[in-house]
């Protein structure tokens, strides 16, 4: 059995994640640390506050201290790094909380199982602790694709374009690093585009789903021909665990969905969808009764083209073949199977997603 430490557990990833591992591993112990920001939110693990094997603690990673306590407290011996500001839009307008979690967080947490898990058991005359530190990356570290360049290996070099980015980089560095100097035992993971459940609605699929709803205008940046490779978060959590179970020390390992879809597509496809579940369920149109246009068959009438943001990269693609090759990892969702998840999910959890529009707002 392991002891987890999952930081940003009450985030979208983070959250998913704490809930498939509970569900498949049931006989291990999961602390989640969370400072509950904007984007962290405790409904989303409603459903495992009594489990008995289930531990929240409300707190900053740049509180070494309380990382620390948490770690011999709690007997931990895996620790699932995924706290982290990810919205590239507030890294453009604000990116001092991107330098400040992205970057001091993780160093933190460095720190901390550096100490716990090797320097004290060394000053003790033992052995360090049997320990993995494992980090959750993004595909955006790598930069940009064309429309003809193979997508990203994990040989691909680093050439962040946006302050997020460019703090995950700072992150990997610092986790490689700490393995190559101190042998700290570290995984990395580099994962395309997540959506699912539980996902904030300031990011695209969500954020379509919900404008829908109250007949609001859908934002598209640009043209809307920027590509990105989708992930259901179910799967990306599948794949961090085959990644403990099966990886190599050291190691990076992308973790994709094999699934390039151009923005402007992936907003008519889901409104596709929401035209088809307001035709046949008349109750939606009761529950949400200012969507007028999509009660009828209409929602695309909703697209509205925007300013591009800065830096705006064109192109990500994640080639998972050593995820493939070395731990057998693959997909178990279609794009066709975990969109309609994910709709049926929104429109079933209003109560989750509801108050949050509150804060997309500012």
């Amino acid at each position: 059995m392991r002891n987890l430490l999952v930081t940003g557990g009450a985030g979208f990833i983070g959250a998913n994640y704490v809930l498939y591992w509970l569900a498949n591993n049931p006989q291990d112990k999961v602390v989640v640390l969370d400072a509950l920001t904007y984007a962290g939110n405790r409904a989303s693990l409603t459903s495992v506050e009594d489990n008995p094997n289930f531990v929240f603690t409300h707190g900053d990673i740049c509180n070494t201290e309380l990382v620390e306590s948490l770690l011999k407290e709690h007997k931990i011996d895996t620790l699932v790094h995924f706290a982290a500001e990810s919205h590239v839009d507030r890294s453009i307008t604000g990116p001092d909380a991107f330098i400040e979690t992205n970057i001091i967080g993780t160093y933190s947490l460095l720190k901390a199982a550096k100490k716990v898990w090797i320097d004290e058991p060394k000053a003790n005359g033992q052995a360090p602790l049997k320990h993995r530190f494992h980090h959750v990356s993004t595909d955006e570290v790598y930069g940009e694709l064309g429309p003809n360049d193979p997508a990203f290996t994990e040989e691909t070099a680093y050439a962040p374009n946006s302050p997020y980015s460019a703090s995950k980089v700072a992150s990997d560095h610092l986790v490689r690093a700490y393995h190559h100097t101190y042998g700290l035992e570290v995984t990395t993971s580099n994962c395309s585009n997540n959506y699912g459940p539980y996902h904030f609605p300031e990011k695209l699929i969500p954020l379509i789903i919900t404008n829908i709803l109250f007949d609001k205008p859908l934002p598209v940046y640009g043209d809307g021909q920027q590509i990105r490779d989708w992930l259901y978060v179910e799967d990306h959590a599948r794949g961090i665990e085959l990644v403990l179970n099966k990886g190599r020390l050291g190691e990076n390992y992308n973790i994709g969905g094999h699934n390039e879809w151009a923005n402007i597509d992936i907003v008519k496809l889901v409104c596709e969808l929401m035209n088809e579940y307001f035709a046949k369920d008349p109750t939606l149109a009761t529950r949400f009764p200012e969507a007028k246009t999509v009660r009828e068959g209409k929602a695309t009438s909703l697209i509205t083209f925007v300013t591009d943001r800065a830096g705006h990269d064109w192109r990500y693609a994640i080639d998972a073949t050593k995820t493939n090759n070395e731990l057998g990892y693959k997909p178990a969702e279609s794009f066709e199977t975990g969109i309609r998840k994910t709709v049926d999910w929104y429109l079933g959890n209003e109560t989750w997603w509801k108050d949050l529009l509150e804060v997309v707002k500012k």
